[in-house]
């Protein structure tokens, strides 16, 4: 749960992730990356601490950005499946969670927003253009690559590039996708952010999508690209090894 200044938001978001994982019977914890916070974050993340065991901190002394965060928190999980759940509490855990046990069928399941009408018609826009330049270039067709992806936590220790921008979801899914990883797409109902500015839509994180984008496409593309075998503790090789059973012998 990366939070950078989001003392308005971060107890409603440490809350409803806990009251979500015992709502669908998850053991689960709250890992909060504090990216550098100057309010009174981090106060207030030490307090649920003392009050439910299943939350921790990790503190940057800077802002770090979003995607830096991410894998931080990716690296200090305990278990299996890990998810990010933005500290704004713009997110329902519920929305996600529901979908907790597809994972006994795919190693990724990926939300795409069904009621856009929250956002402004120039997010929308963004989201349109982008999704469309991302599964042009690709050859994709996905219904969105930003939010909150539940991951088997092994396959993304597996990636051996970690890109830290905002473009850090869509990199992490083409990477893993042509690598031929299982996953769903599932229908979300996002909220409105009820205070503070989302730190998404700026210059500066335009620049470093624009970076990404690129150091992917170079990847994809590259003749040196080379996609790893899968790992054995993933639903892809699970189903894989279990279709080769049920193919019959040939000469």
């Amino acid at each position: 749960m990366p939070a950078l200044n989001e003392e308005a938001n971060i107890e409603r978001a440490m809350s409803e992730a806990l009251e979500a994982f015992d709502s669908v019977g998850i053991v689960g914890e709250v890992v909060v990356i504090n990216d550098g916070s100057r309010d009174r974050t981090s106060e207030l993340v030490e307090a649920k601490m003392k009050e439910d065991s299943r939350v921790r901190m990790v503190t940057h002394e800077f802002p770090h950005g979003f995607g830096a965060s991410f894998w931080d928190g990716v690296d200090h999980a305990q278990n299996d499946v890990v998810v990010v759940l933005p500290g704004d509490a713009e997110n329902d855990p519920m929305e996600i969670f529901r979908y907790f046990a597809l994972l006994e069928h795919v190693d990724i399941v990926i939300p795409f927003v069904f009621n856009k009408e929250v956002r402004s018609m120039y997010r929308q826009t963004l989201s349109f253009v982008y999704r469309l330049i991302i599964n042009l270039t690709f050859n994709t067709n996905l219904n969105y690559t930003n939010g909150t992806i539940l991951y088997r936590r092994s396959i993304l220790m597996a990636l051996e590039y970690r890109s830290g921008s905002f473009f850090f979801q869509t990199d992490i899914l083409i990477r893993l996708l042509k690598r031929g990883y299982l996953f769903a797409e599932v229908p979300y109902r996002l909220d409105q952010r009820e205070t503070g500015v989302s730190k998404a839509v700026s210059f500066p994180s335009f620049v470093k999508v624009a970076k990404g984008y690129l150091r992917l496409l170079r990847d994809q593309y590259s003749k040196k690209a080379v996609h790893a075998p899968h790992l054995d503790n993933t639903m892809t090789a699970d189903r894989h090894k279990k279709g080769n059973l049920h193919k019959p012998n040939t000469p």
